[in-house]
């Protein structure tokens, strides 16, 4: 495989990721290839989160986000977290800065092996989120699924959190909804113009929440960091917790924090599975001897 990219494959809190080193390489990972690798049980994924050189002085590296359809994403928070421990054992460094498309990112890696990853300033505003219609006021729209007259979810909150999110909000148990039916609807519904992801999420406490996310481009997911931070944020601003939560993901647990300066910071682990190395264009892929337990 004389293209080959080296790649880890990785999870955070069950959030399936692919890890690939692209750096000192021109090309990039193929949409075809995105779609070959999740075919394969063995490295079907969520996101692939691919390492480029930088683009921008005094950033570590570019991070390229590709979905298991193939599509680009805007932010993936278990991703960057994968990155930063596959960074940081290789290179012993602890606190990185990277671009995506969506900005810039600080992330850290603390002794006790959780990571930090600062996601940014939340966006709410109608145009910013996208959506199709203005709505002067996004901690509720207009959006119901089931009779008109008894909605099995209704009055979504949405925000921007790097990517496009609707946050349902109810009071009992996250898995008496059917997300897998009504989760692809929603992600292509009309007033989301570039799709969105979305979470149904239950306040149990002032300072946490538990929530299942139908994933843009991936499906059901065990965890997806950015939506735990557009849940936390979105809590708070509707007056449901503080401005610190601990949100239960299928996965486990993350810790987020919405700073003062507006900032949103998610803390939680990251685990390495196996390497390999996999050729960019088509997919293809083969296993590191030294990992083929």
């Amino acid at each position: 495989m004389a293209s080959a990219a080296p790649f880890a494959k990785m999870n955070g809190l069950g959030n399936e990721i692919i890890v690939a080193d692209m750096r000192g390489r021109a090309d990039r990972v193929t949409p075809a290839a995105a779609v070959a690798l999740n075919v394969d049980l063995a490295t079907r994924f969520d996101q692939i989160m691919a390492i480029h050189d930088p683009k921008t002085p005094g950033t570590a590296n570019y991070i390229q986000i590709i979905n298991s359809d193939g599509s680009m994403a805007q932010a993936c928070g278990n991703g960057m977290r994968c990155v930063v421990q596959a960074l940081a054992a290789e290179t012993g460094q602890k606190i990185f800065t990277f671009e995506t498309v969506a900005g810039i990112l600080n992330a850290e890696e603390h002794a006790d092996g959780l990571i930090s990853v600062d996601m940014g300033v939340p966006r709410f505003g109608w145009q910013d989120i996208p959506l199709a219609e203005e709505f002067r006021d996004t901690r509720m729209i207009e959006l119901q699924v089931g009779p008109i007259d008894a909605p099995l979810l209704h009055s979504p909150s949405v925000a921007n959190m790097g990517n496009p999110h609707a946050i349902f909000w109810v009071d009992d148990d996250v898995w008496n909804y059917a997300l897998d039916r009504f989760g692809p609807m929603l992600e292509n519904h009309p007033i989301f113009p570039e799709r969105a992801n979305i979470s149904i999420a239950h306040v149990t406490a002032n300072d946490a929440i538990t929530i299942r996310t139908w994933e843009r481009g991936a499906g059901l997911t065990r965890a997806c960091g950015s939506a735990a931070c557009a849940v936390a944020v979105s809590a708070a601003r509707t007056r449901r917790t503080g401005r610190t939560v601990t949100v239960t993901v299928p996965g486990g647990p993350l810790r987020i924090e919405w700073r003062d300066d507006d900032h949103v910071v998610m803390t939680g682990p990251a685990e390495w599975e196996f390497s390999g190395s996999f050729d960019p264009a088509t997919g293809g892929w083969a296993r590191d001897t030294e990992s083929a337990a």
